[in-house]
């Protein structure tokens, strides 16, 4: 459970960065997305790309704090 909590860690701030090119996530925008990745985007997680599209082909799902980064980001 630890290395896949590290891992989407990782994966988010990498997520991230792709949103705002060379932006990296601040925990509390890492942290607001955590869970909809876990739920939404498990069988995506390894591929940044794909758990970004994942997020964002379930933007409507999302808890209102990830909904808000995505907001922030222009996306």
């Amino acid at each position: 459970m630890r290395s896949i909590v590290l891992a989407l860690v990782i994966l988010l701030t990498e997520t991230s960065l792709s949103f705002a090119q060379g932006h990296m996530g601040t925990p509390q925008e890492q942290q607001a997305c955590r869970r909809d990745a876990q739920r939404f985007c498990r069988q995506q997680m390894g591929d940044d790309g794909a758990v970004q599209q994942c997020l964002q082909q379930n933007r409507t799902r999302l808890r209102k704090s990830c909904q808000k980064v995505f907001a922030s980001h222009g996306m």
